[in-house]
This record gives C-alpha cells, sequence and structure tokens, in this order.
C-alpha cells in the first residue's frame, strides 16, 4: 500500500511511520529526511538541493518530486508512506501525476486528527534523544531515570527550541492555511480515512491497522 499521514506538528505521523515501517517493511519517504540525504549524497540532485539551502531558499516543489521519482525507482514492494509530503493541493495533484506515471497510486489517506491544546500541552513535554531519535514525554514516556535512551542507551536528550507555546501555535496555524485543505480533497476522491491521533501508541497504531484494512 501507498499512504499519506497527514496531521498537524507533534500528533505523531513519524511515530507511526516508523511503527508501520518494522511491520509492514513499508518506505517512510520524510521530506526533511529526503533533503538532507540528498544534500550529503554529492549527486546531481544532491548538489542542487545543497545549493539552494546554502542560499537559504525554499526547495521547491520540482526538486521534491524529483527526490520522491529517485525513490520510487527503488524497491519499494513493501509500499511507500509520504510523511510531510503533500502539504499543499499543488503538491497533491503533482504526487498524484508522479505515482501514476510509476504505476501506482495513493491507497489510503490518514488524518491524525487532535485538539489542538491537548497537542500543544503534549508537544510542550516532549523530548527526542539526540542519537537514535527516540521520542520522549515527560507526563507519558519520561526520559528513564537512569539517563539512558531505551532504544540505544544514548544519554543525550534534546529539546526543539520551537516547542514553545506560542511557535506551536503559529505552526498550527500555519498547517490550517495550508495543509488542512488536503483533507477535503482526498475526502471527494473517498481515500481519507481518521484516526485518533492523541489516543496512546499502541491505541493509534490499531486504529491506523483497521483504517488500512
Amino acid at each position: 500500500m501507498n499512504i499519506i499521514l497527514l496531521g498537524p506538528p507533534g500528533a505523531g505521523k513519524g511515530t507511526q511511520a516508523r511503527i508501520l515501517v518494522e511491520e509492514r517493511n513499508m518506505m517512510q519517504l520524510s521530506t526533511g529526511d529526503m533533503l538532507r540525504e540528498a544534500k550529503d549524497s554529492g549527486s546531481e540532485m544532491g548538489q542542487i538541493v545543497a545549493g539552494v539551502m546554502a542560499r537559504g531558499e525554499l526547495v521547491t516543489d520540482e526538486i521534491v518530486i524529483g527526490l520522491i521519482r529517485e525513490k520510487l525507482c527503488s524497491d519499494t514492494q513493501g509500499g511507500v508512506i509520504f510523511d510531510g509530503f503533500p502539504r499543499t493541493l499543488g503538491q497533491a495533484d503533482a504526487l498524484g501525476k508522479l505515482l501514476e506515471e510509476n504505476g501506482k497510486q495513493i491507497d489510503a489517506v490518514v488524518e491524525m486528527q487532535v485538539d489542538d491544546a491537548a497537542l500543544i500541552a503534549r508537544i510542550t513535554a516532549r523530548s527526542t534523544c539526540g542519537a537514535c531519535g527516540e521520542v520522549y514525554n515527560d507526563q507519558t514516556k519520561p526520559w528513564p531515570s537512569n539517563g539512558k535512551c531505551i532504544n540505544c542507551g544514548g544519554t543525550d536528550i534534546k529539546r526543539r527550541a520551537d516547542d514553545n507555546e506560542d511557535s506551536l501555535k503559529q505552526r498550527l496555524m500555519e498547517y490550517y492555511k495550508k495543509t488542512s485543505p488536503l483533507l477535503g480533497y482526498y475526502y471527494a476522491r473517498g481515500d481519507l480515512k481518521s484516526v485518533n491521533g492523541l489516543g496512546e501508541i499502541d491505541q493509534v497504531k490499531s486504529e491506523i491497522a483497521a483504517a488500512l484494512k
């Protein structure tokens, strides 16, 4: 299956994508990860990305689509998870055309629904392991008392500088202005499924599994 995970910042898209990768052998295509990987690769596309980022410019939709095209040429038999893309209606159209060119389609779009106030409370308590990216939360999954990450044993705990209430409200506003129209777009296509993004990780995992049946 090829799926899109939609939801505001902090809804848990990355966590659920990692679970799908581990359990279903899917490939996660995260815009940020692809750009960093391309920049460090030294390839022709990578040099273009590095130049754009060095100039402090925004990466164009054409570049992102080009990176996705490269990934689709690799082994994607387990299916693809699009995480962080598309963000706009124009990107959704471009992605649809690209998949069609490659004989593929979007099988489901999973919206991770959240309550904004609860989301802000959760994110401001969030931290990650600097070594492996394991996510922690001061209330629901605190950093281990021995000071070591449960996943890799690392001791470098990080908090995003923009994980504060004012910054989060601004990021949510940007999401609602630019990305939320995708919900109507995919609903009209009959692809949209909704789950409770603020449930426990295993609960959200189960709801996503049911939505993908």
